[in-house]
């Protein structure tokens, strides 16, 4: 049990690191964003974000 326990948080302090070597060994290093906005090719493929999707089908069904 406790062998287990060890192995899991030693898999995920592994994980961890490797996750944040730009962070720590890049000087101003961060994480690249993960957002659909920053993505510059799925912006040049038209794809967006949820969210900005639902307006513009929102404002596309509104009649004035």
């Amino acid at each position: 049990m406790v062998d287990t326990l060890l192995y899991s948080v030693l898999i995920i302090a592994i994980a961890v690191l490797l996750f944040s070597v730009r962070v720590i060994f890049k000087k101003g290093g961060a994480f690249k964003s993960q957002h659909i906005h920053d993505n510059a090719y799925l912006r040049e493929q038209g794809i967006h974000c949820v969210i900005d999707q639902d307006k513009e089908a929102r404002n596309k069904g509104k009649a004035y």
